[in-house]
């Protein structure tokens, strides 16, 4: 994978990070707020940006790659 497929990547990857974001912004913000749910968005934002940060490292890798050659 290339720099721009994993940056392209990483940017879908940060877009689902704010969308759960936002779903736990909202879930605080009521009053019938799951914590099962929260715990479950928490987990998800987890591996999310493990995935974010392997897509970075990817990025990265790749560019270093494209320099040298």
């Amino acid at each position: 994978m290339g720099t721009d497929e994993s940056l392209t990547r990483a940017e879908e990857l940060l877009a689902r990070v704010e969308a759960v974001r936002a779903e736990l912004e909202q879930l605080a913000e009521g009053e019938d707020g799951s914590p099962d749910r929260a715990i479950e968005l928490l987990g998800e934002l987890s591996e999310l940006a493990k995935a974010v940060e392997e897509e970075l490292t990817r990025a990265q890798r790749a560019a270093e790659a494209d320099a040298q050659s």
